[in-house]
């Protein structure tokens, strides 16, 4: 019986994994493969200004020399938007790797439970066993 309940929630955990790892795969790909879209967002970033709350809390030799650097990280981050959909396919393998290990590791704790509970059981029935051979 505990063994039965031990592999169904190990094989319950597993379903969750998967049924994670494939959402958290179906987000990111729809996320990396709509990147580029987001390219016009990114050129809007040479007009950003420090907000009004958080200008008592920036020095005064910060805030002008901060927008230049916005601007200028605008080209970069409109090429890695750009570039950001070639890395759907490499996230699918991501996913299957790290889905795999934790299979893997799902499984092992399930035969570490077959192998505690069998040991339970052993300890359990020894001394009975014991008991009854040193009163024979």
């Amino acid at each position: 019986m505990f063994y039965a309940l031990s592999w169904f929630f190990v094989f319950a955990l597993l379903a969750l994994w998967s049924l994670a790892a494939w959402a958290l795969h179906a987000v990111a790909v729809w996320t990396v493969s709509n990147a580029g879209a987001l390219t016009e967002a990114a050129s809007g970033a040479s007009t950003i200004a420090l907000p009004d709350w958080l200008a008592p809390w920036v020095p005064a030799e910060v805030a002008p020399w901060a927008s230049p650097i916005l601007g200028g990280l605008a080209p970069f981050i409109d090429s890695l938007l750009q570039a950001a959909p070639a890395l759907a396919g490499g996230l699918t393998v991501a996913t299957w790797v790290i889905w795999a290990i934790g299979s893997v590791l799902l499984v092992l704790l399930g035969a570490g439970l077959h192998l505690l509970i069998a040991l339970l059981r052993r300890r359990e029935a020894s001394p009975n066993a014991g008991s009854s051979f040193a009163a024979g």
